[in-house]
């Protein structure tokens, strides 16, 4: 069973990696969010051209796989523009932020419709901007549904990271590489075992995602469940804003 397990410092080198992993995914997480707010709200404006862009960059980032984007943000860019390959946790996280916005603006465009329109028109009605009844009122709803499939795809682009080796970033998967390449040269170890190693290392990256969004999900269900109705008084200020930028 020993073979089965790593050395101490095995298991330091892969506790480290995983860091970098963490690192791709915070950053390709906070591209892909604003990605996917912009190009959903885009898919429902008023304006054809915007909507025309945003189906397309939508199909696009879906459309193409994973691992083909990688190498064209990551390979082919830098070489035909001349440009730095140094950093690949950056490129690494542009091509994974535009698939995960890909997917998470069908998200974000799904949820907006299914809040009711009845309260997009009292929002309306207290003459509110549209950016205003869109962060106030329709997003706050939304999340109820944003939410879950959210953490879905979040899972789905932690799994994704492990394509990043692929291209010389040292993640999990490459130091996993590494560490067998010693296990190889020392004889001891075995295949099996080391990545049964990486795959719970893996799971337990995925179960504390889903545990973040689970707490997500019920601060935001706390926040609308049984929540007293605005008051004249409490409405007054956000009213009040609402008329100043509208007046300018």
């Amino acid at each position: 069973m020993d073979s089965w397990l790593l050395t101490g410092n095995q298991y330091g080198l892969l506790l480290g990696s995983s860091l970098v992993t963490i690192q791709i995914l915070v950053y390709s997480f906070a591209l892909g969010i604003v990605l996917s707010l912009v190009v959903g709200v885009g898919r429902l404006s008023r304006h054809a051209w915007v909507r025309g862009i945003s189906l397309v960059f939508v199909e696009l980032a879906r459309g193409i796989s994973s691992i083909v984007l990688l190498f064209v943000v990551a390979i082919a860019l830098p070489i035909l523009f001349g440009l730095d390959q140094a950093n690949l946790i950056l490129l690494a996280t542009i091509a994974l932020g535009i698939n995960m916005g890909g997917y998470g603006a069908e998200i974000i465009r799904g949820a907006i419709q299914s809040v009711p329109k009845g309260q997009t028109e009292a929002a309306i009605s207290l003459n509110l901007t549209p950016f205003q009844r869109l962060r106030h009122v329709v997003l706050p709803q939304a999340m109820t549904v944003i939410l879950p499939p959210l953490g879905n795809l979040t899972i789905e682009i932690l799994k994704g990271t492990a394509l990043v080796s692929l291209v010389g970033t040292t993640d999990i998967m490459q130091m996993a590489r590494n560490i067998r390449q010693q296990q190889l040269a020392e004889a001891v170890g075995t295949l099996p075992g080391l990545y049964l190693n990486v795959l719970i290392l893996y799971f337990v990256l995925a179960q504390v995602i889903n545990l973040l969004f689970k707490l997500a999900e019920r601060r935001n269900e706390a926040r609308y469940r049984g929540g007293p109705a605005l008051t004249g008084s409490e409405l007054a200020p956000l009213t009040a804003a609402a008329n100043r930028g509208g007046n300018r």
